[in-house]
């Protein structure tokens, strides 16, 4: 089975002829799989690359904080790791194939698909028919399995934990969607509406699955890979474990590492040199600081950067913007490291949180 980055990598390197993330790729799938199946990659393609920026900007500010070199890390030791956080990549990763692929189908950049009309012209409910153009979230999420689910293939616990988690974010796409209508009748009296179900902003999606995240329920289960002979008995455990955990649950199944400590063989930059931020919108951005370097026993430092923007925008006839570029000196917060010898202040605290990301 694949690892939850090596995972994630594999869907954006899907159509490199060069890349090979593990032993079993993505291209040798397209060669053996339907021939249709090259016309969709490159919109997988840009979906895991919107899956990797969402969870970026979801973390920006954790401890871990979906690094770059993380997602090209998939083993240690023959080990997969199945954590709180790798709950999140599959479901964002998932999420975001499905919704790039609904998107370009119902604007009509995909041949043989279009909008959603399966409804339309039935009523739906008092004033109100369906009409207009539906996303076709059935083509995205049937399109999105076949991509997806295909690249884990084994049938130990992990991989049923993966599948899980994909199909969460799935169900994510659909639990965000909103109705929108249309007036109609005279002299805009709307006596009648015609209302379809499109996309919300994939913002909304990422909002909607960090929530799950930090609700994301532990599995405790055998961690060993099925033994020959030994599937069916291994399928029917994890069906038990499972059974009382909703489908639009994240699950895990081992707590996260230490994300304060670099671990380089893990991808783990560990929170010294990050920087944080003081003066934020929210409470949560305000206590970064406090989150980011004390709770890692680090000290917060203040440097004064220089940052070149545009400014004195003005508009030409036409039609053209031009701007100045500005210097301006701000001051940035990063977290550092403790003189030798000095103990941290909040040693106590760290330890009371350094269990969540």
């Amino acid at each position: 089975t694949m690892g939850p980055f090596i995972f994630f990598t594999t869907l954006l390197h899907m159509c490199c002829h060069f890349h090979r993330a593990s032993s079993w790729t993505v291209n040798n799938f397209l060669m053996t799989g339907p021939k249709a199946f090259l016309t969709y990659a490159s919109s997988v393609q840009s979906g895991a690359q919107r899956g990797i920026q969402e969870c970026k900007h979801q973390f920006a500010l954790h401890k871990w904080n979906c690094p770059e070199r993380t997602l090209h890390m998939s083993t240690h030791n023959g080990i997969r790791s199945a954590t709180r956080e790798t709950s999140f990549v599959h479901a964002i990763s998932a999420a975001g194939v499905m919704y790039t692929l609904t998107k370009n189908c119902s604007m009509g950049d995909l041949e043989n698909c279009g909008c959603d009309d399966s409804r339309i012209g039935q009523a739906g409910g008092k004033g109100w028919i369906w009409g207009g153009c539906s996303d076709n979230v059935e083509f995205g999420e049937n399109i999105s399995k076949q991509f997806v689910d295909a690249l884990e293939n084994g049938h130990d616990s992990r991989a049923a934990v993966n599948l899980h988690n994909n199909e969460a974010g799935r169900l994510a796409i659909m639990a965000t969607m909103r109705k929108a209508c249309k007036c109609h009748g005279v002299s805009g009296s709307c006596s009648i509406q015609t209302c379809w179900m499109q996309l919300a902003d994939f913002r909304e999606v990422g909002n909607y699955l960090k929530l799950k995240h930090e609700q994301a329920k532990k599995l405790e289960v055998d961690k060993r890979p099925a033994r020959v002979g030994n599937i069916a008995d291994n399928r029917g455990t994890l069906a038990r474990s499972l059974g009382g955990i909703a489908k639009t649950e994240l699950i895990y199944l081992e707590d996260s590492p230490d994300y304060c400590i670099q671990n380089l063989s893990l991808g783990y930059q560990g929170t010294e040199g990050r920087e944080c931020v003081k003066r934020g919108r929210n409470r949560w951005e305000k206590k970064s600081c406090r989150r980011l370097c004390h709770e890692c026993g680090l000290k917060v430092v203040e440097k004064r950067v220089e940052v070149v923007s545009s400014c004195n925008c003005k508009f030409h006839w036409c039609c053209t913007v031009k701007c100045q570029k500005c210097t301006q000196t701000v001051m940035k917060f990063y977290c550092a490291r403790r003189p030798a010898g000095r103990k941290p202040h909040n040693k106590s605290r760290r330890k009371h949180h350094m269990r969540r990301p």
